[in-house]
């Protein structure tokens, strides 16, 4: 298990020091701003939709890694999937992090796995959520920002 921790822990920091899609992305047709107060984590996703499908996506934000790192792997897991698939992904990550849900299998969400040991740090479930949580408000057209404090 240690062995799997510590491929964890370079996932995430190559995603944090090497983030995919980081850029803003001016052909986005939604996009949503998220903040967590604890942490200081700023973040704000693009998404270019062609229908209900999330054509495109990319994130602009400040960080620490665990949230930086999230919202670079959300990125490349979504990209291609339908507003629906996204959704389920999005409860799937959250049902991980933080410990609840049905016990399913990280392993079914790909990459996003390295997560798993979030759960384990309370205080860390805010800052790899706060990405999904902003997602959302993309997905759903909000134009209010997204804390994590709400």
């Amino acid at each position: 298990m240690s062995d799997l921790r510590e491929l964890y822990q370079q996932v995430i920091l190559d995603h944090y020091k090497r983030p995919r899609n980081f850029q803003k992305m001016e052909c986005a047709n939604r996009h949503a701003e998220g903040h967590n107060p604890l942490c200081g984590d700023e973040i704000t996703v693009y998404l270019q939709m062609d229908g209900d499908v999330i054509k495109e996506i990319s994130f602009q934000g400040a960080g620490c890694a665990i949230s930086q790192s999230a919202a670079s792997l959300m990125t490349t897991a979504l990209k291609g999937k339908t507003k629906a698939e996204a959704e389920e992904l999005f409860k799937k990550f959250h049902d991980m992090v933080t410990g609840e849900g049905n016990g399913a299998d990280p392993m079914e969400l790909g990459k996003l796995a390295v997560f798993c040991g979030v759960s384990e740090f309370p205080v860390r479930v805010k800052c790899a959520s706060l990405p999904w949580h902003t997602l959302h408000a993309a997905l759903e057209g909000k134009d209010e920002s997204v804390s994590t404090e709400s």
